[in-house]
């Protein structure tokens, strides 16, 4: 394969490392490129910088047609080039675009006549039609929304569900190598114009989150009211309006920074245009509310009150299968209660334990348990359903699980004595 014919992606985060693989895995020829001089050096000696399930796998498997440069040069020999780095969120949920749009213009300023440009990174509705405008003539330009689960992103990359390709005009025929990519994964292809395309993402995620909010609240009402969550989900399944793919299990709201981020967006863009959003706001307060259940209950059971014996708290990624504590329940959790100690433990996550000085880390769940008033479960990591239960009892001080996602076996907790608490029930 030509240098011209192979495919180009700008930006080795999360999402650019994922699909160069991905590509690479269908067979083409990859040239993925960061600016950064580490980042290119560490892929090529096979060092993956994110965890994701199957991607060390991936990545051996297809060695052979990824090579990882720092080198623009080398991105812009391509003919069809991917722009896939992710977008930082600040503390309010708002996009930094800066980087991308930086990255973006570098590139575009190099390519030749002919280049294909395809934006993978989430932007807001007008951002493609306003940098169309400004590429070079001969350049096109189109964006692809990326549908990433962090935890399954592998899965979903190699076996996408549907692509919603943004274009300025729909019915023109793509180009040929872009067309040739498209097909090669085998899946519906959504045509569709810039703004229904940037559009897209954020109502799958609104949808998304509708579902969030509506299991966390029933489930928390049948906890109050001797109903059980579980037993009313198989009926939600089995109905056609609702489906087998809803998302119903209840959790601590949402988190990660892509479904906030959206919401933040959908309200920016209601105010500017004048258009009622005041159903996002309903949704924001209901994932603040969930995600402050373990508190509740430390303060219900009145664990809180005495300091003398650390707390114990399984997981600090804001969901399992990933690195990422962006928004995580379990950091908002630790920063809530303050200067009580606290023992944690994930196996992949960390944090800066000098912004949490009272919490020690240690190597293993079991080491966590060790003295513990109470054990809070935050990540639903399958790890933790596989640790004995009764090496936890010996090892804890208290007799207290929280455990808002059922990771462990509640029956085998009541069974050896445990005051085991979860959502829904």
């Amino acid at each position: 394969m030509s240098e011209a014919n192979r495919i180009g992606f700008a930006g080795l985060s999360h999402l650019g490392i994922i699909y160069s693989a991905a590509t690479a895995a269908r067979g083409f020829s990859v040239i993925g490129f960061d600016a950064r001089s580490n980042c290119a050096d560490e892929l090529r000696s096979g060092k993956v910088p994110v965890s994701e399930p199957g991607l060390q796998d991936l990545l051996t498997a297809n060695r052979s047609r990824l090579n990882f440069t720092g080198e623009v040069s080398d991105l812009v020999a391509c003919s069809l080039i991917f722009f896939a780095l992710d977008v930082a969120t600040d503390d309010h949920n708002n996009s930094d675009l800066r980087p991308l749009s930086e990255l973006i213009r570098s590139v575009a300023a190099r390519v030749r006549p002919g280049t294909t440009l395809v934006i993978m990174s989430q932007v807001p509705p007008g951002f493609c039609r306003r940098l169309s405008a400004e590429l070079p003539e001969g350049v096109r330009l189109f964006y692809q929304v990326e549908t990433l689960v962090f935890g399954n992103a592998v899965e979903r990359a190699v076996h996408p569900e549907r692509y919603m390709v943004g274009c300025a005009d729909p019915e023109e025929s793509r180009p040929e190598l872009y067309e040739e990519f498209l097909k090669a994964f085998e899946c519906p292809i959504l045509p569709m114009r810039y703004e229904s395309a940037e559009i897209c993402k954020i109502a799958i995620n609104c949808f998304l989150v509708s579902s969030v909010a509506t299991a966390n609240t029933l489930a928390e009402l049948c906890g109050e009211i001797h109903a059980n969550w579980s037993e009313v989900v198989p009926a939600l399944r089995l109905d056609k309006r609702i489906g087998p793919y809803a998302y119903l299990k209840p959790g601590l709201g949402i988190a990660g920074g892509n479904l906030e981020r959206d919401l933040v967006t959908v309200q920016n863009l209601a105010a500017q245009h004048g258009t009622d959003a005041r159903v996002v706001g309903a949704w924001q307060q209901n994932s603040a509310y969930a995600r402050d259940w373990a508190l509740r209950r430390l303060f219900q059971l009145q664990l809180l009150e005495d300091s003398s014996r650390p707390l114990g708290i399984w997981g600090l990624a804001y969901k399992a299968d990933t690195h990422s504590t962006k928004n995580s329940p379990s950091l908002a959790l630790l920063r809530s209660i303050g200067k009580h100690r606290c023992q944690a433990y994930d196996p992949v996550a960390t944090i800066d334990t000098s912004a949490f000085g009272s919490v020690q880390t240690f190597p293993s769940a079991l080491d966590v348990a060790r003295g513990a008033s109470a054990l809070v479960v935050m990540t639903a990591w399958k790890e933790f359903g596989a640790v004995p239960l009764e090496a936890v009892r010996d090892a804890m001080a208290g007799r207290v699980i929280l455990d808002p996602y059922a990771v462990l076996n509640a029956g085998r907790c009541r069974e050896l004595g445990f005051d085991y608490h979860s959502l829904g029930v």
